[in-house]
């Protein structure tokens, strides 16, 4: 059998290995692989098939029809008329809006993007005897370990 583990990488990580060995399972019959942190920056623009929840729209949209309203309001009095002043506030409303969007996700969010939480960073894969899964996933949990799964052969 095969149990799978994660793990952060801590001193509970070698207190795990350890316990193990302890108890019997090879040293051989342990895999600890470390993850690879994501090292590439979010993408800015969703496409059809992936996206991230994070929207540059939505202020556009809004800033855009109050402005498209208070232009073709302003419009009726000024020289162009009502409708080349809405499409005038309608641009530069959204405009605005993309820009704070902008701002805000790039500036004032890149400070907190350090993810919430813990986070996997080591992978643990232990080969052992079915007689040894229930000790095995036990002293994983003791651990701390962040989410144990077992594979049948």
């Amino acid at each position: 059998m095969q149990v799978f583990s994660t793990f952060e990488h801590s001193s509970y990580l070698e207190l795990a290995i350890s316990s193990l060995e302890k108890s019997g399972i090879k040293r051989e019959s342990i895999l600890a692989v470390p993850l690879n942190s994501r090292i590439e920056e979010r993408r800015l623009f969703d496409t059809l098939h992936r996206a991230d929840g994070v929207s540059l729209f939505d202020k556009g949209a809004a800033i855009g029809t109050a402005f498209a309203v208070i232009g073709a309001s302003v419009g009726f009095v000024l020289e162009w008329g009502p409708i080349y002043w809405g499409l005038i506030g309608a641009a530069t409303g959204f405009i605005v809006g993309f820009l704070i969007d902008y701002f805000i996700y790039k500036v004032v969010r890149k400070r907190h993007r350090v993810i919430k939480g813990k986070k996997s960073e080591v992978i643990i894969v232990i080969e052992c005897p079915k007689e040894f899964v229930e000790k095995v996933e036990e002293i994983l949990w003791e651990n701390l370990a962040l989410g144990v799964a077992r594979v049948e052969e």
